[in-house]
């Protein structure tokens, strides 16, 4: 006897144009590779530019440049200690996103860090 698979049952989406347009703005701005791996470096910690740089693999004015556009769109958040700027993801939210982009795409990586162990700010 052949048994049906366990429905999942999903919650309802949001059909609110502001919640929808605030989605489609993040996931525009994460939608390119190299901002992809800088989420994906960022995990949940808070990383210097430079180690950024080095850890994604390309110059320091392109980076730059990608984390403007993530910042700008509320995504990740900076400040500043003396010369050095710090970056980390700044909603729990996608935070949430990139560790299941990572659990779909990257099934076999053994990442470095979990990328759920921060609280919330």
């Amino acid at each position: 006897m052949n048994e049906a698979p366990p429905q999942v049952i999903l919650p309802p989406l949001s059909t609110r144009s502001e919640d929808i347009e605030r989605a489609s703005h993040s996931l525009k701005a994460m939608s390119h590779p190299l901002r992809l791996k800088i989420l994906c470096v960022l995990g949940d910690n808070e990383i210097s530019v430079q180690d950024i740089v080095d850890a994604v693999g390309t110059t320091q004015s392109n980076i730059s440049q990608h984390l403007a556009i993530l910042r700008d769109k509320g995504i990740l958040a900076s400040r500043k200690e003396a010369n050095r700027v710090y970056y980390r993801v700044n909603d729990a939210r996608t935070l949430r996103l990139i560790s299941m982009m990572q659990d779909v795409f990257c099934p076999f990586s053994s990442p470095s860090h979990s990328i759920n162990s921060r609280t919330p700010s």
